[in-house]
């Protein structure tokens, strides 16, 4: 195990290996008292971690951020072939670790992992938020195929104004280096035709939290996300895309601790 201090981090952040079912998880741990699990999406770890600084720091919560078998260069088994597989693997983290009242929160593929997770029921899991999350069919609501989009042009259907981010490197190719591992996981389609139907056996509260911008999976496809699940809340943050906790991270820490209080 080792610290790495973290920058506008006011306290070391652990990262530590765990080895679950022949597979390897690498998480960063930042550790306050009630635990948060942070699930990232094709973009990897990056595109969560400043969030993750956040949510520790203001909450004063306990924050794991691990980064998904496969992606940044990590080892996967080759039987961790699903996303539903991959959730077992976190539950079993989350019993190795013995974690109790824990809130999963997922973005983009993360938040179709995260609503993976409440469907394991796991005692140890009290709650979802499920951000810009894809994975369902949704009757004339597709979601828009990535593959082979630039990153200029990814960052257009993703934020709403992409101009108030860093310009990415010139000749920046593709979405992200861990689409390969992203549909390792997902399939092609990166979607599963029997996810909208089972969301209906959740039993926990899940707020559903999506970007008005999302030019990825619109609104429509995130209320058509909401409605397939009993206890859920659905919330549209304004000039917001498809990660909002890049773009409008107060906004999404603010509907976070909105379902944190509902669950209480």
């Amino acid at each position: 195990m080792t610290a790495l201090p973290q920058a506008g981090s006011l306290r070391p952040v652990r990262t530590e290996t765990r080895t679950l079912t022949g597979a390897e998880v690498t998480f960063q741990d930042r550790d306050r008292t009630r635990p948060f699990l942070l699930l990232h999406g094709g973009g990897g770890v990056v595109t969560m971690a400043g969030f993750a600084d956040l949510l520790a720091e203001r909450t004063h919560s306990r924050v794991l951020l691990p980064t998904h078998p496969g992606f940044g260069g990590t080892p996967k088994p080759a039987e961790l072939d699903s996303v539903t597989e991959l959730a077992r693997l976190y539950v079993a983290l989350l019993d190795e670790l013995d974690l109790t009242d824990v809130t999963v929160v997922g973005n983009s593929f993360g938040g179709w992992l995260a609503a993976e997770i409440a469907l394991q029921h796991s005692p140890r899991v009290s709650g979802a938020v499920v951000i810009d999350a894809i994975g369902i069919e949704a009757e004339g609501e597709p979601i828009t195929d990535v593959k082979g989009l630039s990153a200029t042009e990814l960052r257009a259907l993703s934020f709403h104004d992409p101009s108030k981010l860093p310009a990415p490197p010139a000749g920046t190719p593709g979405p992200s280096p861990d689409v390969l591992a992203l549909i390792g996981y997902t399939g092609p389609a990166m979607l599963d035709p029997t996810l909208a139907k089972r969301l209906g056996e959740i039993d926990i509260p899940v707020h559903v939290v999506w970007g008005e911008s999302d030019g990825i999976a619109g609104p429509a496809y995130g209320k058509a996300f909401a409605d397939a699940i009993p206890q859920a809340t659905y919330t549209l943050l304004p000039r917001t895309g498809h990660m909002p906790q890049l773009e409008t991270p107060e906004e999404l820490l603010g509907a976070l601790l909105d379902l944190a209080k509902a669950s209480a």
